[in-house]
């Protein structure tokens, strides 16, 4: 793998990780292109490895402020306001929990899956992103009616929340559900888990956040299972193709968050279903 190929696809997974378009569906699809059939699945995960640096920078200051809030309950000195962020802190670790065991069960299938199939995901994932958004505006006009909108119980700093506004324990199992699914390549893992937590009825802001921050030990845990092939992958690729594309994941990560984060709160998600259902159709007959 030449050091262009390794930015493009540094470039490529940047963007797809955190736009609902499914990042590990479209790094398959561009090493066939590539006719990069040697590409080990370390080397994808460095590059989630990088993504996930991005997620950290973004978030940082929530991340910061839930290990404080975490440290406080251990030392047995909790706050009234801790209340919220540790139920979310509850739902992290549910949800971490079951998107390991739908990850370690499908972590055999994943390499087998061809790119058909890969493309019928794309389908897929946009047909989450149209039933998703249905669901969520319907979810929307029932907190209107009753008086109890987002600008009313969000603390609109650091991504603080307060009130009823954050993620319980039950609606941490199902999105932690959702992003086990999303190991599937074709299918988009952020979209999973924001299309779980608006399911939920989590508010738009908070599903995003919350499911950028379940994808930490996802990918962390990944990245320890994968290091018994690092030998093999600096050997076929390089370590120099390895950070160039690993910088271009990071860099463009972190500007697609940005932007995804932006579009979360405005609801306008369903639109990615525009770009996917041709490409997935097209993907279908080309392979």
């Amino acid at each position: 793998m030449s050091v262009f190929q390794s930015i493009f696809l540094g470039i490529l997974q940047g963007i797809a990780e955190f736009l609902p378009i499914s990042s590990s569906g479209h790094l398959a699809v561009a090493q066939r292109l590539f006719a990069l059939e040697d590409v080990p699945l370390l080397f994808d995960i460095f590059l989630h490895l990088a993504t996930l640096g991005a997620v950290v920078l973004f978030f940082h200051k929530t991340i910061i402020r839930l290990f404080c809030v975490l440290g406080r309950w251990l030392t047995r000195k909790s706050r009234e306001e801790d209340k919220s962020d540790l139920s979310m802190i509850v739902a992290l670790l549910l949800g971490t929990f079951i998107t390991g065991v739908i990850g370690i069960f499908f972590s055999d299938i994943v390499p087998t899956i061809s790119e058909k199939i890969i493309c019928g995901g794309f389908i897929v994932t946009a047909l989450i992103l149209i039933l998703s958004d249905f669901v969520d505006s319907k979810n929307q006009k029932k907190r209107e009616a009753l008086g109890t909108q987002n600008d009313e119980k969000v603390v609109a700093t650091d991504g603080a929340v307060a009130g009823a506004q954050t993620v319980k324990p039950w609606q941490g199992l199902l999105i932690g559900f959702a992003q086990g699914l999303g190991v599937l390549p074709g299918i988009s893992r952020s979209r999973s888990t924001i299309a779980g937590a608006l399911s939920c009825g989590v508010d738009r802001k908070i599903a995003g956040e919350f499911s950028f921050l379940l994808s930490i030990p996802a990918i962390l845990g990944a990245f320890i299972l994968e290091l018994k092939d690092f030998g093999s992958m600096s050997s076929s690729i390089g370590v120099g193709a390895v950070i160039a594309g690993c910088v271009a994941a990071f860099l463009s990560g972190f500007f697609a968050l940005s932007v995804l984060m932006k579009l979360i709160k405005k609801g306008h998600l369903q639109w990615f279903a525009l770009y996917l259902i041709p490409v997935g159709i097209l993907g279908i007959f080309f392979f």
